[in-house]
Formats: C-alpha cells, sequence, structure tokens
C-alpha cells in the first residue's frame, strides 16, 4: 500500500478485544483485535444467510432424489480447495481488500492495472446479483404467509424490499456489528429449529432410499453433479470473508487461514445435518416442488402457528442479508476508486452524509433487476461472472506470486501445493461450463465491456497501456522495513 493510501485510510475504532490484550494498531489506522472465534463467526455469517432454505429444493430436483447431498460435499471440496488459496494470499498480504490487492500485486507486472479494475467490474455485477437472490428468497418465503401471489405482486413486492434497502441505506452508518449479530443468531435459531423438529420424526427409508440408477456415473450424473456443484458452491459463498479484512486480523497468519477451513467444514455439516433432516421428513418429490421448504417442514410436525413464526424470521434474515450484503457491497468499488484503480464517480461520497452514494444507486438498481429472473438463473448468472477474474484469477495470482516473489514472508503456505489449486480450476471449469452457455455468454460478455471500459479509463488516466506500469512489490517493502517479523500458521 503506497504512502498516499496511508494518508487516504481513516481509523478505524477496535472493537471486541479480549480484555487484557493489547490489539496491534497496523500501519495504516487499522487495529488487529479479531481472533480466532470471532473471525470464523463471521465467514459462517457471511456463508449461511437465506441459501440453505432456498436451495434444498433446487439442490433435490437437480439431483432426482436424497442423493442431493453430494451436492453439498462437492461444493465443500471446490470452496476447500480455493479456501486454501485464500488462505496463503490472505496470510502472507492481510489487507483490507482481499482479491483487489492479491491481483494487483500479481499481475502488475504485465498488464499493469487491469486485472484488479476487472475483479471491481465484475463484483459490480456479482455482489447485486447474490443480493438478488436474497430478495427472491425473501418473496418466496412471503408466499407461505401470502399465498396466491401473482407475478405482478411477486415482483412489486421485490421492488419494495430493493428500494426499503436503499433507503435505510442512504444516510451515514457508522456500523452495522449489531445487525449482523442478530442476522446470525436469527439464522441459527431457524436453521435450529428445522434440524430438530426433522429429526423428532425422522423417517430412514425417506432420507436414504434412492432412486433406480442414482449413482450410475452416466451423463445424467455428471449433468447432475455439475448444476448441484453450481448450487453448492452459491451456498458456501462467504468463507472468504475474513480474507477481506485482513488488516483487522490478530495474528492473520495464523486466524485467516484457520478461519476459513474451520467456517467450511462448519457449515458442511450444518448443511448435511438440513439436508438429511428435511428428505427424512418430507417425500424427495415434494421436496423438489417446495418454494418454503423449511415452513412446510415445520408446519407438518409442529403446526401452522410455529411455522409461521419461524417463517418471519427467515424474512428478517433475508432482508438482513441483502441490507449487509448491499452496505458493505457499495464500499468495493468506492475503495477501488479511491485508490486509483477504478473509475473515478465511484470515489465520490454524499456530500451531505459522507457515502458512496454512486455505488449503493448502482448496485440497487442490478439488484432490482436481477429479482425479476428465477433463483436458478441467477445462481448460474452469479457463480459465471466470478469464476474467470476471482476464481481461475486467483489461482494463477498464488502460482505468479510464488515466483515473482519468492523473499514474500508466508505465514501460511498451501497444503499439498498445487494439488489445491489444481482441484480449484478443475472445479471452477466444471462450474462454469455446467452454467449454461447464457450464463458463460452473459459473463463474457461483462468482461468484454469490462475490458473496454478499462482501456478508455487507462488513456484518461495515462496508466498501462497508455502510460508507464506503477510497479511495486507493497507487502515485500513493508516486511523488509521490519524484518525479522513472521507467523506461522499451526
Amino acid at each position: 500500500m503506497s504512502s498516499s493510501d496511508i494518508n487516504r485510510e481513516s481509523e478505524v475504532i477496535p472493537t471486541g478485544t479480549t480484555q487484557g490484550t493489547v490489539a496491534e494498531r497496523t500501519t495504516n489506522g487499522f487495529v488487529r483485535s479479531v481472533g480466532l472465534l470471532t473471525a470464523t463467526a463471521i465467514n459462517m455469517t457471511q456463508m449461511c444467510g437465506i441459501g440453505p432454505f432456498i436451495t434444498i429444493p433446487i439442490m433435490v430436483a437437480t439431483f432426482g432424489g436424497p442423493q442431493a447431498i453430494i451436492g453439498w460435499i462437492a461444493g465443500a471440496i471446490l470452496a476447500l480447495a480455493d479456501g486454501l488459496i485464500w488462505a496463503e494470499l490472505g496470510a502472507a498480504m492481510p489487507g483490507a481488500g482481499g482479491t483487489y490487492i492479491y491481483l494487483r500485486e500479481a499481475f502488475q507486472y504485465r498488464t499493469g492495472r487491469l486485472m484488479p479494475f476487472l475483479f471491481i467490474w465484475t463484483a459490480i455485477l456479482a455482489i447485486p446479483l447474490i443480493m438478488s437472490t436474497g430478495v427472491i428468497g425473501l418473496v418466496q418465503y412471503l408466499g407461505y404467509l401470502w399465498p396466491g401471489m401473482n407475478w405482478w405482486e411477486i415482483h412489486l413486492v421485490s421492488l419494495l424490499v430493493v428500494a426499503v434497502v436503499v433507503f435505510a441505506l442512504y444516510r451515514r452508518i457508522e456500523s452495522v456489528g449489531f445487525l449482523t449479530n442478530i442476522l446470525f443468531v436469527v439464522m441459527l435459531v431457524s436453521i435450529g429449529l428445522v434440524i430438530v423438529a426433522s429429526f423428532t420424526r425422522f423417517n430412514p427409508q425417506l432420507a436414504f432410499t434412492f432412486p433406480a440408477n442414482a449413482f450410475t456415473l452416466n451423463g445424467q450424473f455428471f449433468a447432475g453433479l455439475g448444476a448441484g456443484l453450481l448450487v453448492g458452491v452459491y451456498d458456501y459463498l462467504g468463507y472468504n470473508t475474513t480474507s477481506y479484512m485482513g488488516d483487522e486480523m490478530r495474528s492473520p497468519g495464523r486466524v485467516i487461514p484457520w478461519s476459513i477451513i474451520i467456517s467450511i467444514l462448519g457449515i458442511m455439516l450444518l448443511y448435511l445435518a438440513l439436508n438429511i433432516g428435511v428428505m427424512g421428513v418430507v417425500p424427495w418429490q415434494e421436496v423438489a416442488k417446495s418454494s418454503s421448504i423449511a415452513s412446510l417442514v415445520l408446519e407438518r410436525i409442529w403446526g401452522k402457528g410455529v411455522s409461521s413464526v419461524v417463517t418471519v424470521l427467515i424474512i428478517i434474515t433475508a432482508f438482513a442479508s441483502v441490507f449487509t450484503g448491499l452496505l458493505g457491497g457499495s464500499r468495493v468499488p468506492y475503495n477501488a476508486a479511491r485508490d486509483g484503480v477504478f473509475l473515478r464517480p465511484f470515489a465520490k461520497l454524499h456530500p451531505r452524509y459522507h457515502f458512496p452514494h454512486i455505488a449503493l444507486l448502482v448496485m440497487g438498481l442490478l439488484t432490482a433487476i436481477g429479482s425479476f429472473f428465477d433463483l436458478g438463473t441467477v445462481i448460474s448468472m452469479l457463480i459465471a461472472v466470478i469464476v474467470l477474474i476471482q476464481g481461475v484469477g486467483q489461482v494463477v495470482a498464488l502460482i505468479v506470486l510464488r515466483m515473482r516473489q519468492p523473499e514474500l514472508k508466508r505465514p501460511y503456505r498451501m497444503w499439498l501445493y498445487p494439488l489445491p489449486g489444481v482441484i480449484a480450476v478443475a472445479g471452477w471449469a466444471y462450474v462454469y461450463y455446467a452454467s449454461g452457455w447464457t450464463s458463460v455468454g452473459l459473463s463474457l460478455g461483462w468482461l468484454v465491456i469490462g475490458v473496454v471500459a478499462y482501456l478508455i479509463w487507462a488513456r484518461v488516466e495515462h496508466t498501462w497501456p497508455f502510460g508507464p506500469k506503477e510497479i511495486r512489490e507493497v507487502y515485500v517493502e513493508e516486511q523488509s522495513a521490519q524484518p525479522g517479523v513472521t507467523e506461522v500458521a499451526q
């Protein structure tokens, strides 16, 4: 990070530090106050919002039976392989930015600022698409309380939800930590109630009776696996959240890798318990057609009253996830534009409330547009959008940095290198193909437009290829200035 970057950073007040522990203050004003337990909770909060409540029917329909658990396991394998890449990069370069930092450091030698620019460009589309799934899920569960909604009512409610979120965010907000904690508790209570209820009336014959040829390795199986892996990866998104908060992690060389690994394994167990429990109560054919499966399960076991209460909790979870997601997402292009690697209008703050209003309005609009599509289509589009630059791009970045910056201190080095990287690339390629030609075309078209936008921007800014490359190995320089400072992930 350059000196101008440091001067522009605002100080972050430490929260949640352990009594008697002196938190380390970084050179850019952040405080390393987040330990492993809190970091893991942060990841799991981002991973498990409305997702599992709305994707179980899609997963079951995709696989055509209770063998849908394969999708959750396959998703966890890809998430873990990719997570180990995040773990090494995050531990070596613990800054506020994640992918943006890694691509900037790795690709500056040949393509200047192109790759971090394209990451922000894809994030502007991917983040709203993720928020759109929350809006779609909210309306689906609202349909349990308001049956018979027609097409116009569904989409009017979707637009109203987005408008309320944008209105609520269109002001200066110092912290949403309390809201995030409430979201996590509500989500855990909701999932916990469904799991407990399911296993009080669990029928193993429903859960473990598979259709004929369910595990035959033919074209139908692999097509289902690809589509299921798409859903599985979507449900695990968020395992990398702590990598974006590297400046606030205590002992980042240890906390970032372990928070990623523990959160993925923990969420996998939660998803498996939820999926198996649901399948042991409702026949899979009925699960595949349900739009509010959690409500259906609870109604069958504990009655309409309890199911309605939990449905309200799920709706609150969905709304809060969209709220916090757009809050954090609107800051991504703002930070990049402020650092001089993205379009200048996104660096503007609201003149009165001092928040990035341009980014918020753009992302709010894209979220509203995304809510008009069905859930499966939106999931396919958003996964396709993140594969090339963030998914595959980071694997390449790790390899490039090992060659270009061998002296960079790496507190955590990927286990079994390069095998997890190979698995990640293969998994991302499989997912990209499975997303369908429409999603692939959209992602490639968005990328081409992004390249054109970069070239116009680079011409205005007189940077590569219309000016000199600005090569600076920020973290190597910082570590050289503080010799002997390193950590070992254990």
